[in-house]
């Protein structure tokens, strides 16, 4: 625990001025985030007697090491600095909304020739139009299934769009009216687009427009006694009407407004936002946070309109957004708003009429959202805490493990050995930090197993090595341990040994993608999470006794000792520790148990996924792989042109030649590879004694 006077900015050094700042921690990363329309008046309201602080408040200035801040010109620039630092450096002390799901979108995607209707989920894309967020997706699919008559926008995926072209026949949607086929030329591009902008104009509220459009169609077609053409339009006004009806009107004069609204207590807080556009509610979404930081209803109303809002422009802000509460600076969150929407933006409190009764409504479902939350136990604070104070109990720790990190080992009959490891803190899994390592065999300089097998134990005490020993250098490089002034001391410490376990980066594990990670950048004052620079307060391994011992004698020989070890064996869940004949058997209705084997069944599964990637990508290797300098295109228009690798493996140099993009020095390169990778006798199906052919599409196991 720092004291905060240690690294207290003398008052000249602070500006008076616009402006954010930063709270790190010993390890150099950022913890808080904030902005202040005064530095030197903010800075100076941490810096007092901790008796006067927020307890969280307190927690947080005693936990950090040092402060920063950077000047801005305005307050509007400052809102936007604060809300680009807290996505980037995820402070573990600033309130963060967190999703309760991923919220389905109904999208339309005009970046492409044929624009397509779809759902979607997750960020949002350049160029696609999105409506929503709506509840449930089968919401989505039933809103256009009723549009896609009016207007028969395409709505199949990019394959099934070029498997049509190439029929020349269109899909069933196309034969009943529910498509326009452009996949086989009914309408020309420029009209599919049209159709599609058309929907989009639907969709965001202009829908009077189209409706009496067609009134008037099918009214001139009945006086013209077009009798067919009268009832096709009759249905579509219809259709339309169907579509509207699921959105019930809330607000008069074609409104478009966002209402917020927020239910919260000491630890919590949920906020849930309705979409209104044309009057109507268009979507709805909600999140929930932890209370972290000393906050008031207003500062969680400004912290969910950065996250609302922080990524979106144009039409998405609407015109009016509606608050519980105003922020502080209410007039400068105004400005943000109106600048991300190119118009003007009002940001206010419903007093009375419509708009303050729907207020209520979003209130309501805000407070049961907040209760449902309350009954989920792993996203509990209050839960979370308990299982990490009976954790450290249980194993005799001094404290509370915050971070926790745990290594499973995965393989197929001894093939493509891999290990996971996970990384919760505070009880919560961090993704961001969990890593993959593909197991070589050997730790440090020496040659500890040849890979004949498997051996679980081996596997556990080379992966605990790797990631520690990156801990110590990095350490050895920031010069962050005890003895780093000492060249001596520096030399003997294990960690400035490189680990030549790996081929390419010596010491470096696999990073999330399956691929190396490489060294830490050497900027170490970014804020950003380096690779392995934090230390875990526990290391949970998969396994029992001998997995145990693994990790511990690890840790032993790079000269670490206060990080705690203990395994959870699947069979009987019992907890072992290293040295221990008997092992720690929690209660099974242990909150403690329940994160334990949330964090074990996350790392075995982490681990399995990354092993059945590699199995299958070996599986599905080609004898083209070894050409150096071919990618995906040549190989692919290789293929294309002799029909299969057997007709490759025919082909002289001079037809390789002939292929568009290869020349003769890869010509030979391609004749030299397939004749190393021939097979030496044909595949005989030992049921039927047939001769199998080589597999037509290049793939060989």
């Amino acid at each position: 625990m720092a004291d905060p006077s240690s690294y207290r900015p003398k008052p000249g050094e602070i500006p008076d001025s616009p402006g954010v700042y930063k709270f790190r921690d010993e390890h150099r990363r950022v913890i808080y985030v904030g902005k202040a329309k005064s530095l030197r008046q903010r800075l100076a309201s941490y810096f007092q007697d901790l008796a006067n602080l927020h307890p969280r408040t307190a927690t947080m200035v005693t936990t950090a090491a040092s402060v920063e801040w950077t000047v801005v010109s305005t307050e509007v620039e400052a809102l936007q600095l604060e809300y680009s630092w807290i996505k980037e450096y995820d402070p573990r002390f600033n309130v963060k909304y967190r999703d309760d799901k991923s919220y389905p979108y109904l999208a339309v995607t005009l970046n492409e020739e044929f624009p397509r209707v779809q759902v979607m989920r997750g960020a949002k894309r350049k160029g696609v139009r999105y409506f929503g967020p709506y509840g449930q997706a089968w919401a989505i699919r039933e809103t256009v299934d009723l549009m896609l008559r009016v207007f028969p926008v395409r709505t199949c995926s990019a394959g099934v769009l070029k498997n049509h072209q190439q029929k020349g026949r269109p899909c069933l949607l196309g034969y009943i009216g529910k498509c326009s086929a452009p996949c086989v030329g009914r309408v020309t591009a420029e009209e599919h687009r049209e159709l599609a902008e058309e929907f989009c104009d639907f969709m965001a509220g202009r829908t009077g427009t189209y409706i009496r459009r067609l009134e008037k169609q099918m009214t001139a077609a009945a006086e013209e006694m077009e009798y067919e053409r009268a009832a096709r339009l009759r249905d579509d006004i219809d259709a339309l009407r169907r579509a509207l009806e699921k959105n019930a009107v809330v607000l008069a004069d074609a409104t478009d407004a966002d209402l917020m609204a927020l239910a919260e207590d000491e630890l919590e807080a949920a906020v849930q936002i309705f979409h209104v556009r044309g009057g109507r509610v268009r979507g709805q979404r909600g999140w929930v946070t932890d209370k972290v930081e000393a906050v008031d209803t207003a500062g969680l109303v400004e912290h969910a309109l950065q996250q609302l809002y922080g990524e979106e422009r144009g039409e998405s802000v609407p015109k009016e957004v509606l608050v519980p509460a105003l922020p502080e600076a209410a007039d400068t969150v105004g400005q943000w708003l109106s600048e991300r929407r190119g118009a003007q933006v009002s940001l206010r409190i419903p007093q009375r009429g419509d708009k303050k009764d729907l207020m209520e409504t979003v209130q309501r479902n805000a407070q049961q959202a907040l209760a449902l939350h309350k009954t989920k136990r792993a996203s509990d604070l209050t839960t979370r805490s308990r299982a990490l104070e009976e954790i450290a109990e249980a194993l005799g720790l001094d404290s509370a493990p915050l971070r926790i990190e745990c290594f499973d080992i995965s393989h197929f009959q001894g093939e493509d050995v891999v290990a996971s490891m996970v990384v919760f803190e505070d009880g919560l899994p961090r993704k961001s930090e969990y890593r993959r390592f593909q197991i070589k065999g050997r730790v440090g300089d020496t040659q500890v197993w040849h890979g004949e097998g498997q051996d679980d134990v081996r596997s556990m005490h080379e992966v605990i090595s790797r990631r520690f020993r990156r801990y110590l250098a990095e350490k050895d490089r920031t010069g962050e341990w005890i003895g780093a002034d000492d060249p001596g001391e520096q030399d003997a410490m294990p960690g400035a040994a490189v680990d030549p376990s790996h081929p390419a980066h010596p010491g470096v594990p696999a990073g999330p993608d399956g691929r190396d990670e490489q060294p830490a950048p050497a900027t170490d004052d970014d804020g950003r999470p380096r690779r392995f620079a934090y230390p875990p307060q526990l290391v949970v391994v998969d396994g029992g006794q001998p997995q145990v011992a693994a990790a511990r004698r690890a840790l032993d020989e790079l000269g670490i000792d206060d990080v705690a070890v203990c395994g959870l064996a699947k069979r009987l869940e019992e907890v072992w520790l290293p040295g221990e004949s008997d092992p720690v058997v929690l209660p099974r209705s242990s909150e403690g148990l329940y994160l334990l084997q949330r964090v074990r069944d996350t790392a075995h599964d982490f681990a399995i996924r990354y092993q059945r990637s590699k199995r299958t990508k070996r599986i599905r290797t080609s004898p083209l792989d070894a050409v150096h300098g071919l990618g995906e295109r040549r190989k692919q228009a290789l293929i294309k042109h002799f029909g299969s690798v057997k007709r490759l493996r025919q082909a002289t140099i001079e037809q390789i030649c002939e292929v568009p993009g290869m020349g003769r020095k890869t010509a030979e390169s391609v004749v030299a590879a397939l004749a190393a990778a021939a097979p030496a006798a044909p595949a005989v199906n030992t049921a039927t004694g047939e001769i199998m052919e080589e597999n037509d599409g290049g793939s060989t196991a």
